[in-house]
């Protein structure tokens, strides 16, 4: 299981610097709930700074989620796979 999150993280890049989510570190950790076969994403906050900068980052973050969801969902087809709040 291990493996293969950490797999997910280093395929799905930020568009904005193609570096890994694993390098950037915005995944803060999993949890794995096989009995509901639900896979859960816990982020790391993240806040920049200025307005216009914070709407161009929340936009490539949008993107790069969304791109992290998929690979977790394909990676793990029988589970559900979300955000945690």
């Amino acid at each position: 299981m291990k493996k293969k999150l950490q797999s997910v993280l280093e395929r799905v890049k930020d568009p904005e610097t193609n570096m890994a989510i694993s390098e950037l570190g915005l995944v803060e950790r999993f949890r794995y709930y096989p009995e509901q076969k639900k896979l859960s994403v816990f982020l790391n906050p993240v806040r920049p700074g200025k307005v216009c900068c914070s709407i161009i980052s929340s936009l490539l973050l949008t993107s790069t989620l969304k791109n992290l969801m998929n690979e977790l969902q394909k990676e793990f087809p029988d589970f559900a796979v979300e955000r945690a709040q």
